[in-house]
């Protein structure tokens, strides 16, 4: 028997049908389906009466589920605990679709709670990041929309803006925006380390040419001593001043992203804690 197994048969208990609950939980109906059929194997009962479009909760499912509720409530009040514990000096992990926010979060968070310590890993996309919360591999996720869910509560963090960072005798150094159709077939330095904005400025300019530089140092010395493009936001920077160069708003809806924190409702306070302090 897992804990996941009685999260679904308590969200099934309370959203009324498996569907509801699936939808809920972020999950298939399937798998919700083949989760709670194998619990009824597991007690050696059946939980719901079932007709042709319908399941409902028996006797036996009724009683499972305040079971399930108590077990559910009694690890709650041991993730709690364990969170007080540690608060003075804890560790929690954030899962981001780009590094900018995570360096936001940590700022305020190291402010607000000193002792705190963030640690974080980039995902590819927000399903990536999604997954990372869902599963609890991450206790915060940063994400580039909005997770109207009832076990997730969710605010927004922060706007990054993307810009072309342009020599100042290229012939866009003048310009007050650009778009990403009049920067295509450029050739551009780009940090590989840049989250989903790598993903973002390849999709919109197909016929740029995207030269990957890793160490950031490296790429900092490139960009100052060539004449190729790069890009920078209102966050972040190119690691130095801006000799030479200028930057150029892009103005294409995609050069504009807001983020979003989000935690599960029943994580840590320690967690919570950081959601209410963004929500301000």
């Amino acid at each position: 028997m897992e804990l996941e197994q009685l999260r679904q048969l308590d969200a099934v208990a309370r959203a009324g049908t498996i569907s509801a609950a699936a939808d809920e939980l972020h999950t298939s109906q399937p798998s919700v389906s083949r989760s709670m059929r194998a619990l009824e194997r597991e007690l050696g009962c059946e939980l719901f009466d079932r007709t042709r479009n319908h399941v409902e909760l028996n006797e036996a499912g009724r009683l499972a589920v305040r079971h399930a509720r108590a077990i559910l409530a009694e690890e709650r009040r041991m993730r709690d605990a364990f969170g007080e514990l540690t608060r003075r000096s804890r560790t929690l992990s954030i899962a981001s679709v780009a590094p900018a926010p995570v360096w936001r979060l940590t700022g305020r968070v190291t402010e607000r709670f000193p002792g705190t310590i963030l640690t974080s890993q980039l995902a590819d996309d927000e399903r990536g990041v999604e997954r990372r919360l869902f599963d609890r591999s991450a206790d915060l996720a940063i994400t580039r929309r909005p997770l109207g869910l009832p076990n997730i509560t969710c605010t927004p963090l922060m706007v990054e803006n993307l810009f072309a960072y342009v020599p100042v005798n290229d012939e866009l150094a003048g310009r007050t925006s650009v778009s990403f159709s009049e920067l295509d077939g450029r050739t551009f330095l780009i940090n590989t380390e840049v989250g989903f904005w790598g993903d973002v400025v390849r999709a919109a300019m197909p016929n740029a040419r995207i030269i990957e530089q890793t160490d950031a140092t490296v790429l900092a010395q490139l960009i100052g001593s060539s004449d190729l493009l790069g890009f920078v936001t209102d966050v972040t920077g190119p690691g130095h001043a801006d000799e030479g160069r200028v930057r150029v708003p892009i103005q294409d809806a995609d050069a504009h992203a807001t983020f979003y924190v989000a935690a599960m409702t029943d994580a840590p306070r320690a967690v919570l804690d950081i959601v209410e302090l963004v929500r301000g």
